[in-house]
């Protein structure tokens, strides 16, 4: 049997900013035959230009075509995919640079930057469509074969996936019912969480922390990073980690080890 693939995804919260804080080496440590990012916040020749200093893998970059600095995805890999896609075909949902799809003859590889709700909830109704929207996506990539869907998907899903939930409810973006319902449907349509297929009920298992108030050295975090995966291929899932070791952002790398 073949070894398993090593599948990472990591926020980088800008690319450039990230690269001064030992990312490259970071990533040859985590040693990823995929490597999915998101919110690299620059243009297409500035992401590229960064990650040419992983030489070893090739990478497909989507950007932001409204904003600059702003958004932005890329998926790094070992091997050519044989088909690229960018965004998810709705022009209103495809100017912010948040999805990259790669096709390999087993699997779709999804990465996705998922749009936040904002301060006072000011974009949760358009988030409320880019959700369906997005799960329409997936569920149509499905059809055809598994996918394999990674990112920051702004939403922690049940209480234990935040260290206040109490507090945050329904308040602030991200830990509404209304983005909560969002995941649990994508969860219903056919897709599980790889973490807690592995770690039900673990608690205090974050990947993303504020800036401010100390929050990453109290592990006052959010878990809004995750590994989606087809049901039909969870048999294949050997492993699935949070590296809140590595830093650079204020989130942490996601993985999954799949033996396909």
């Amino acid at each position: 049997m073949s070894a398993p693939l090593n599948f990472i995804s990591w926020n980088v919260n800008g690319i450039r900013a990230i690269l001064k804080k030992d990312f490259v080496s970071q990533v040859k440590q985590l040693e990823p035959d995929f490597l999915c990012l998101q919110e690299t916040k620059a243009q297409k020749e500035e992401v590229k230009t960064v990650l040419s200093l992983l030489p070893e893998y090739k990478s497909y970059v989507n950007a932001s075509k409204t904003r600059k600095g702003y958004s932005g995805t890329a998926i790094l890999t070992r091997s050519e995919p044989s088909s690229i896609l960018y965004d998810i075909n709705i022009s209103k949902h495809d100017q912010e640079g948040r999805v990259v799809t790669l096709e390999y003859p087993e699997f779709y590889l999804v990465t996705v930057y998922v749009p936040n709700s904002g301060r006072g909830l000011s974009r949760l109704e358009y988030r409320v469509t880019w959700d369906k929207a997005f799960r329409r996506y997936l569920r149509e990539l499905d059809q055809k074969k598994p996918v394999i869907a990674c990112g920051d998907f702004n939403v922690a899903h049940q209480s234990i996936d935040l260290a206040n939930p109490k507090s945050n409810y329904n308040k602030t973006a991200g830990y509404t019912q209304q983005e909560i319902d969002g995941f649990e449907k994508l969860l219903k349509d056919g897709f599980f969480d790889t973490f807690r297929s592995f770690y039900p009920e673990k608690e205090g298992a974050y990947s993303y922390w504020s800036y401010m108030f100390n929050a990453r050295e109290n592990n006052t975090g959010w878990r809004i990073d995750y590994f989606l995966c087809s049901d039909r291929i969870k048999h294949l899932l050997t492993e699935a980690t949070i590296y809140p070791e590595f830093s650079g952002s204020d989130h942490c790398p996601v993985g999954i080890k799949l033996t396909i």
